[in-house]
């Protein structure tokens, strides 16, 4: 079996290549390393497989690839790399959005026309369906983004129930909530949080820390990931979720717990783009996927603190 994974120097980019490698694929990986954050993260996560005799690394831009030759004989696609942040994707860095998240997904869908592929797995968003009260998040329920990043996610989404329907590329779109552990991206909340334990040093909280999220462990989604590439549908939506709701000062709470160490929270107005609460419904995930969250926060938050304490300061 072969399986491209684009984005994979990311976080979850880089957990699936291993769990593929594992599971005996040739694996082909593409990267661009984009400068959102610090390349030692990404250099790190690649040299956890770099050297297995089955995996393959592609340093380049999938707009300027040439796609048909990187595809041929592909069982699999895993599209995970995008332009990743919400609060970053207002104003002149939208044309990065557009570029990265829109129109390299439907470059590669074209490319998809010339070969024959099992899947095309989509790496989506809970950010779609912006600030709804219509809880839990459904994916028969509406989408209206409150970001140009969640606007930039569903227009891949739709880019790819379009060529499902009119050229028949087994695409299947998987909606994540809030991925968290061990390789998180260091713009990211427990990210912060733990990094900022560990040196003493004061936490950002934005709005009143009484906002709500779905929080998943990233092996779960990897789980999803290829639960997803095995599942003989196509077109479909389906969320990725934890399987519950916490608030940030609860899970804040939870971090102190396994880190024996007390935050120093600073506070900060509400950002354009977040969203108060987010809830997945995993009902459909499971009956179609067998998909079935299986690490517990405080399980997943112990393993990215040992992580995070590993690194050191």
């Amino acid at each position: 079996m072969k399986s491209v994974i684009t984005g994979v120097a990311g976080f979850i980019g880089s957990h699936l290549a291993e769990k593929l490698l594992g599971l005996g694929h040739e694996v082909v990986g593409v990267d661009k390393f984009l400068d959102n954050y610090a390349r030692e993260f990404k250099d790190s996560n690649l040299s956890q497989f770099a050297k297995h005799p089955s995996f393959k690394f592609i340093n380049d831009d999938l707009v300027n690839i040439e796609l048909h030759q990187l595809l041929n004989q592909t069982d699999y696609i895993f599209h995970l790399a995008a332009q990743p942040g919400v609060r970053s994707s207002w104003g002149e860095e939208f044309s990065h959005y557009s570029h990265n998240n829109i129109l390299a997904t439907q470059l590669l869908l074209e490319a998809c026309k010339q070969v024959k592929v099992r899947k095309f797995v989509y790496a989506s968003s809970s950010s779609v369906y912006g600030d709804t009260d219509d809880l839990p998040m459904r994916e028969s329920g509406g989408t209206r983004p409150v970001s140009p990043y969640g606007v930039s996610k569903l227009a891949a989404e739709h880019l790819c129930y379009l060529y499902w329907k009119a050229f028949g590329i087994p695409t299947v779109s998987l909606r994540f909530f809030t991925v968290y552990g061990p390789r998180q991206r260091p713009d990211m909340f427990f990210h912060i949080l733990m990094r900022r334990l560990l040196v003493d040093e004061e936490i950002p909280l934005y709005d009143d820390g009484k906002q709500s999220r779905d929080f998943t462990y990233c092996a779960d989604i990897v789980d999803g990931l290829t639960a997803a590439a095995f599942y003989p549908g196509s077109g479909d939506v389906f969320n990725l979720g934890g399987g519950g709701e916490i608030t940030l000062l609860n899970a804040i709470k939870l971090v102190e717990k396994v880190s024996g160490r007390k935050a120093k929270l600073k506070r900060f107005d509400r950002q354009r783009g977040d969203v108060r609460r987010t809830r997945a419904s995993l009902g459909q995930a499971k009956k179609k996927l067998g998909y079935k969250p299986l690490v517990s926060l405080d399980e997943g938050l112990a393993r990215q603190w040992e992580w995070i304490s590993a690194m050191g300061k």
